[in-house]
């Protein structure tokens, strides 16, 4: 891809903002886009340029905003409507982007849609979600179960049918093969474009259109008691609910609509097989979704061969459409799964200079660039329903979404009011404030990683030319005058370079500025960037 190809995407790192834990701006202990509004000169010193912003919709909060009401407004418990728009201006005028999050998947079952297809079976809108007979001799009509536990269908008395939900039953799935539903959200689209909005992360992109007849999905293995729900809903093939061949045909729709407004279709496809070439599928014709998020990174031990096959399998199937993130609030945090401790952020820290060097859009998640660990969330303050529900906080995803800590003090700069949703649990040295006044911070390093990723003109249209192979413990790569390479071994190494001399321009463990010509030690663990030094003569 020439330079003068690139798309505004293309240079940037984005930052997931979980909204509810990110800034309180009128100390009610959820975060808000007042809150939020008043940090984005931090994000913007930090380096980012996209913000993905969690949802913020008028919402019971039954997943906590994932379980939309209503489409085009936004929770008071967020602010309102001109806060909205008073967060997109201030992150243009700082030359940030706002992504916000789409969930056309599923709604709430108190949005006005839903409300009226339950009330009443003749209704329009009964058609805008999958309403099924039992099966014959009662129970739910196929074995589909939902991500969170349980069936996938909960009967209506009233109706004497079942509706479909693959996350909570507070979630009715939405049904897409309703033409009425599709124009829809055109304007919902719309809308949100209309004010502002730089374009969408699309909730469970993969999972919107499903096999109308509705068959049973075949079985893989036994489940057993002893299961997690995301065990449950592995030990199935999701071969008639996910993954659809209709799904691509909505991001063509939804292509149209976006491309005058230059903005960004960002796909969540979350397949648990990890194959990507389904995951590339969504990308590869480059006419519907510009980028899909990439899950298996999230997932790989840190395990040289299982690295590899990651990054090598991805990039044959999609060499630069593929979105790159080492956390998330589904997720636990890099620190965490990657050892712990100063351990796991190095190795954190090593993982995303790999990530940020690769072809394609890499993200952060809040909080990362602190190197920060799941915190340990008591059993009585947890919330998520995948823990609630299940009745095993193991299970939840709090400890990832537990609230920004900005400054030294009470709960950490994040409210100075009502006790936060959830806990902090934060030291002050883990805070933004106690990091920036400390040049020795890992905050500075992720600073000095974002202004090379945005500097260097090779990691946005270089191709990319393996150096070693899947034998070696160190991944490295090279991308025209720039050398990228992450040693996931457990033993320091040392690396033959391209002939010539190369400028170290960052490094996770070293300062920068050595210059060397056939090889370069790493540490374990250690990611780094070379640059070619120019012929003298």
């Amino acid at each position: 891809m020439a330079q003068d190809n690139l798309r505004w995407w293309d240079r940037e790192v984005g930052y997931e903002v979980y909204i509810r834990s990110f800034a309180d701006g009128n100390n009610d202990g959820v975060g808000d886009f007042p809150g939020l509004t008043e940090k984005l000169d931090y994000l913007a010193w930090l380096g980012v340029g996209i913000v993905w912003i969690t949802p913020f919709y008028p919402s019971p909060m039954a997943d906590f905003g994932y379980d939309v009401a209503d489409y085009t407004g936004v929770d008071p418990l967020f602010g309102t409507l001109d806060d909205f728009d008073a967060c997109i201006s201030e992150a243009h005028r700082l030359g940030l982007r706002v992504l916000i999050d789409l969930v056309p998947n599923h709604s709430s079952d108190q949005h006005q849609w839903f409300q009226a297809s339950r009330s009443d079976p003749d209704s329009p809108m009964r058609g805008y979600y999958h309403w099924r007979d039992p099966a014959l001799g009662g129970g739910p009509p196929n074995n589909w179960i939902s991500h969170f536990g349980g069936s996938a269908w909960t009967f209506d008395e009233a109706s004497e049918q079942y509706y479909l939900h693959l996350f909570l039953p507070e979630q009715p799935d939405l049904n897409w093969s309703n033409p009425n539903l599709v124009r829809e959200f055109d304007q919902v689209l719309t809308f949100w474009l209309d004010r502002g909005a730089d374009g969408f992360r699309i909730d469970v992109a993969h999972g919107l259109v499903k096999n109308m007849l509705m068959p049973d999905n075949p079985q893989r293995y036994p489940v057993t008691a002893d299961m997690g729900p995301r065990q449950v809903f592995d030990s199935y093939e999701h071969r008639y609910d996910l993954d659809q061949a209709g799904n691509t045909a909505i991001y063509r729709r939804w292509r149209n609509i976006v491309e005058p407004y230059n903005a960004l279709l960002l796909g969540e496809v979350y397949l648990r097989d990890n194959n990507p070439n389904r995951a590339s599928r969504y990308v590869a014709n480059q006419d519907g979704l510009h980028r899909a998020f990439y899950f298996p990174p999230m997932h790989t031990p840190w395990e040289p061969s299982a690295m590899w096959s990651t990054f090598r399998d991805a990039l044959d199937a999609a060499p630069r459409d593929f979105s790159w993130a080492v956390s998330s609030h589904d997720d636990p945090r890099a620190p965490t799964r990657l050892g712990g401790g100063e351990l796991g952020q190095s190795r954190a820290l090593a993982y995303c200079v790999l990530m940020f060097a690769l072809p394609g859009l890499p993200f952060l998640y809040q909080g990362d660039e602190l190197g920060l660990s799941d915190v340990d969330v008591p059993p009585d303050r947890c919330l998520d329903p995948v823990a609630v529900r299940n009745r095993n906080p193991s299970n939840g995803r709090d400890g990832c979404r537990t609230p920004m800590p900005w400054a030294p003090g009470p709960e950490a700069g994040f409210t100075d009011g009502a006790e936060p949703w959830l806990p902090v649990g934060r030291t002050d040295d883990e805070t933004a404030g106690a990091q920036r006044d400390d040049p020795q911070a890992i905050l500075h390093k992720y600073r000095e990683l974002l202004a090379l990723r945005r500097d260097l003109p090779d990691l946005h249209a270089g191709d990319l030319e393996w150096l070693t192979d899947r034998t070696s413990p160190v991944i490295s790569f090279r991308r025209v005058d720039t050398v990228c390479a992450l040693n996931a071994g457990d033993v320091p190494i040392d690396l033959q370079l391209p002939p010539g001399q190369w400028r170290l321009a960052f490094s996770s463990q070293q300062p920068p500025g050595a210059v060397s010509e056939s090889a370069i030690s790493l540490d374990a663990p250690e990611g780094v960037l070379l640059v070619r030094v120019p012929d003298s003569g």
